[in-house]
């Protein structure tokens, strides 16, 4: 009987791993039998080094939504990444009980926000005081900021449940040997957790740059060549979300296969970020 139900549960498993695999080989398919035969139309450095986009004059460069998408995710991770690792730190090693009972459901609560909320957030709070401090709100500035706050949960969440994974030997043998509890905590537990870290860190990036609806109303949603920080911006989530409701034809092609050069971003930057927490893991 035990292996009757052991052998229906395999079965279950690998139905659900071959859907998951499924799901994702039909997506990449789609991507690039729409996106690819568009690129080859337009032309690949028209394309993707083009400056202009104006459908209606059959121009289609993507390059400032290119630049718009980088320059906000960047900022994204300047601001997210360093509050995110910090707190997940002191949570997992330094936060007194009380406290941990009030932040932890709050970083919950965060993460189930919906972005059209955090867009309203932005739009009603953020906007204004940007507009004040430097004369215009909605920006690349702004929308990276934004961005910055709406990836905290995912890196706080994982961060800190790799933290608490970490054995208290590494701990207990630091400062056994002499170091101090601040010590032992970002020069012992810190490093072992690393991989986790890495891998919250490389969800917060797939949700800064694959975010729409937020960075649409902050952003200025302007598709033009970014000058600096403090001008309007659109990124290439939001040129795909504003125009696919009314696109066809290449127009439409040209739409799909800016989903596929949002694909091969999120791919470099996985693999990246993979192969370096590889090299640092043989390193030591």
């Amino acid at each position: 009987m035990k292996s009757l139900k052991e052998t229906i549960m395999h079965a279950v498993f690998f139905a659900a791993a071959c859907m998951s695999i499924l799901a994702v080989a039909l997506i990449c398919i789609f991507l690039f039998a729409n996106g690819i035969p568009a690129i080859a139309k337009i032309g690949v450095p028209d394309f993707l080094l083009g400056k202009t986009w104006s459908p209606n004059q059959g121009i289609y460069g993507i390059f400032p939504m290119i630049i718009g998408s980088i320059y906000v995710t960047a900022i994204a991770i300047l601001v997210g990444v360093p509050i995110g690792l910090f707190c997940a730190v002191f949570m997992a090693r330094f936060c007194p009980k009380w406290l941990y009972r009030i932040l932890s459901p709050a970083i919950a609560l965060l993460a189930g926000i919906p972005s059209i909320v955090y867009g309203f957030f932005g739009l009603v709070v953020m906007v204004p005081i940007m507009q004040d401090l430097f004369g215009t709100g909605k920006n690349i500035l702004t929308a990276g900021i934004l961005l910055g706050i709406m990836i905290l949960p995912t890196i706080i969440s994982v961060s800190e449940s790799t933290l608490r994974a970490v054995p208290d030997s590494y701990y207990e043998g630091a400062l056994a040997l002499g170091a101090t509890h601040e010590r032992s905590v970002f020069f012992t537990v810190l490093p072992a957790g690393k991989s986790g870290i890495m891998a919250g860190i490389i969800l917060g990036i797939g949700r800064a740059i694959g975010e729409t609806m937020a960075v649409i109303m902050v952003a200025g949603n302007q598709p033009r060549m970014p000058k600096g920080l403090l001008q309007g911006v659109r990124t290439m989530t939001a040129n795909i979300v504003t125009e696919m409701g009314y696109a066809s034809g290449l127009h439409r092609e040209a739409l799909i296969a800016t989903g596929v050069v949002l694909f091969v971003f999120i791919l470099i930057i996985n693999l990246s970020l993979s192969l370096l927490n590889r090299r640092a893991e043989y390193a030591n």
